[in-house]
């Protein structure tokens, strides 16, 4: 029997590039919301997966995007994904090829060079990038010295996917592996359920308001039939927002919660009974406790 390994790999990148995708696809599970929109990701998100054939247990941390901060949640944020990548054996620098270089991943770049760290460069999205843009990028970003190897994948397809495990677990060192076989997520359940609620409020509204949105979970009831009750509060930040997140009639919250209810049934295995109420908390970007329950540091 091989010797078995055990690692921390960080995925780090620009926002929308990819990495939630990129590691529910490594865990083979959902462990991380994903929508079109940036920034999606608030906290660091740990994702576990078993390589039976090399004895390895490759634990991922999905980091928020990093970008140029302007709020305190922004400042957290990246300062979370730093740590993330401080904290791990293998730091993967996920860029969108598609998007190409940019001020964020320039910035990424140049960070990684000041404190001589070294990454792997993973190009997300090539099926939407003719070949030879694809050389020129890679080209142009491994110049800077801090990128080896680099891998063209497409987290959406699994093109590619597999090459890259293969050299993440074998740069894995030896050890005894950290969580039990059947784990695939640190994240306590209360914040999950949050989290796959909060991913319908991305997904179902539009323009500014997802991320003047978040989710507390405020109860979470056992019941004797096996399912579970969980009540949610939905915060926003204007009363003008409540409206446009309950919908003509109540439509709109009915629908999150629906879509929601699903997710987490086939998360949980188990039948949800989903309840949501909305309320206005101006403040919630300044609460220290819901930075807290988020994993983030509030003074960031």
């Amino acid at each position: 029997m091989n010797e078995q390994r055990c690692g921390f790999v960080a995925v780090v990148g620009p926002p929308n590039a990819g990495k939630s995708t990129l590691v529910n696809r490594l865990v083979g599970a959902k462990v991380s919301i994903v929508s079109p929109k940036v920034q999606t990701t608030r906290s660091r998100v740990m994702g576990i997966a078993i390589v039976e054939e090399t004895a390895a247990q490759v634990i991922f941390i999905d980091t928020p995007g990093i970008f140029e901060p302007k709020r305190r949640l922004d400042r957290a944020m990246v300062r979370a994904a730093w740590s993330g990548a401080a904290d791990a054996d293998v730091t993967v620098v996920m860029i969108d090829a598609h998007r190409g270089e940019d001020d964020d991943s320039r910035r990424i770049v140049a960070r990684l060079r000041e404190s001589s760290a070294k990454a792997c460069l993973v190009l997300n999205k090539i099926d939407l990038v003719p070949r030879h843009k694809l050389l020129g990028l890679a080209a142009a970003l491994t110049a800077s010295g801090v990128f080896d190897p680099v891998f063209m994948i497409s987290a959406a397809t699994g093109d590619g996917v597999g090459d890259l495990m293969k050299h993440l677990v074998g740069n894995l060192p030896l050890g005894p592996w950290h969580f039990p076989e059947d784990q695939i997520s640190d994240m306590p359940q209360r914040l999950l359920a949050a989290e796959v609620t909060r991913e319908q409020i991305f997904l179902q509204l539009h323009q500014e308001l997802p991320y003047a949105a978040t989710v507390d979970t405020d109860m979470w009831r056992e019941q004797d039939d096996g399912a579970v009750r969980i009540d949610q509060t939905i915060y926003v930040v204007r009363d003008s927002q409540k409206a446009i997140v309950l919908g003509k009639g109540g439509a709109r919250i009915k629908a999150i919660g629906e879509q929601a209810r699903r997710e987490l049934e086939i998360l949980l295995e188990r039948r949800v009974h989903l309840f949501l109420h909305v309320k206005t908390r101006e403040s919630w970007q300044e609460d220290r406790q819901h930075y807290r329950n988020m994993g983030l540091d509030f003074d960031s």
